[in-house]
């Protein structure tokens, strides 16, 4: 064997190992919700993308093409959620209270007539409800995309998502968690899909 050979195989177990440890991770962090649980699903992503863009000959190792993708596709969809919420408990911390139906509650702005009785804020109502759901839409749509060779895709999806959200972001709070949840998920289901893009270029 020569050294090149060598050096993919390395590169090729190292692929498959952390990248089936950040599958595993990212299951147990959507089941178990735990912070740990995300940063360790996060660095071993990331040891994966740097093995799979170590690859010199991604076509000698096709045989694991099925499983690369099949693991980075799960990473992908599962992993983006907790991600989304440990992005968002950092910037925000407990200050945004949780909707009973996975959005939050904000307070309107009091009508004329409460603002002249000196009322400040109006009635609270769940904004941004569903989010679990369309989170899980969302990166099944931007993982299938770049993993098919169609990263055009991922414009339409954005575009989706926030035409389909354009009422509901009048609450600052509600701009905030939208823009945070939305980029640490698509990123999350970006680098997931990267890997398999980079390891069978």
């Amino acid at each position: 064997m020569n050294l090149v050979a060598v050096a993919d195989a390395i590169s090729w177990s190292a692929l498959l190992l952390f990248l089936t440890a950040a599958t595993a991770l990212s299951v147990l962090a959507f089941l178990r919700p735990r912070p740990a649980f995300v940063w360790f699903a996060a660095g071993a992503l990331g040891v994966a993308l740097l093995a799979a863009a170590s690859i010199s000959e991604p076509t000698g190792r096709t045989g694991f093409g099925p499983l690369v993708t099949i693991l980075a596709f799960t990473a992908a969809v599962f992993g983006g959620s907790p991600a989304a919420a440990t992005a968002l408990n950092l910037a925000m911390g407990g200050t945004v209270a949780p909707g009973i139906h996975g959005g939050i509650i904000v307070a309107e702005r009091p009508t004329p007539a409460e603002q002249r009785q000196g009322v400040t804020t109006g009635a609270r109502r769940e904004v941004l409800r569903g989010g679990l759901t369309i989170g899980i839409l969302e990166r099944i749509a931007t993982a299938g995309t770049i993993i098919a060779g169609f990263p055009e895709g991922l414009a339409i999806v954005v575009a989706v998502k926030g035409v389909g959200r354009f009422t509901e972001l009048e609450a600052p709070e509600a701009r905030e968690r939208f823009i945070i949840g939305t980029f640490a998920s698509l990123i999350w289901a970006c680098a997931a899909a990267l890997v398999v893009h980079l390891a069978l270029r």
